[in-house]
């Protein structure tokens, strides 16, 4: 296991393949993916582990699996989206139903900050949710996120809130 970050409840690592089954409690959940274009068919989830897997090795920063201290088992995937290093990163987080309303996603969230404070290439966050998602947009604010404005993003089809922190 390689451990990326930790709070006092929660641990964030590299995905593995033995995270695949919990991964459909998360992204191939149809509930937990509405307002994120949907769930991953879970025949899938084996290349979005292996690609957040590559993307660590490759850049240093990526998604992380979020494991619950307490009971050893993998709640969410929390970090960041990366398409160029020298570009700004996205933060996202996803988390199992039975994880939600204890505070994980905020714990998780602020671990990947710091975390990407440590990397040297990364310059600035940018973050966004579903304008109904008021849990996430609550999480970014509380976190440090300064809020932007409404900001269009073609994979959704539609305005959401825009956040960006900068690092350096």
């Amino acid at each position: 296991m390689q451990i990326i970050a930790e709070t006092n409840r929660l641990i964030l690592k590299v995905l593995e393949n033995s995270d695949i089954e919990a991964m459909k409690l998360f992204w191939g959940d149809s509930e937990v993916m509405e307002q994120c274009l949907g769930a991953t068919p879970h025949e899938l989830l084996h290349k979005i582990q292996e690609g957040y897997a590559k993307c660590h090795e490759v850049t240093g920063i990526s998604v992380y699996a979020v494991v619950e201290k307490e009971s050893g088992t993998v709640i969410g995937g929390a970090g960041f989206n990366v398409k160029d290093i020298n570009e700004p990163v996205e933060l996202i987080y996803h988390f199992a139903k039975k994880a939600w309303g204890k505070g994980y996603a905020t714990e998780a969230a602020a671990a990947c900050i710091d975390y990407a404070k440590k990397h040297p290439k990364v310059k600035k966050i940018f973050a966004s949710a579903d304008p109904n998602n008021t849990g996430s947009l609550k999480i970014l604010e509380r976190i440090g996120f300064d809020y932007m404005g409404m900001k269009w993003f073609d994979d959704t089809n539609q305005e959401e809130p825009y956040y960006e922190m900068i690092i350096k």
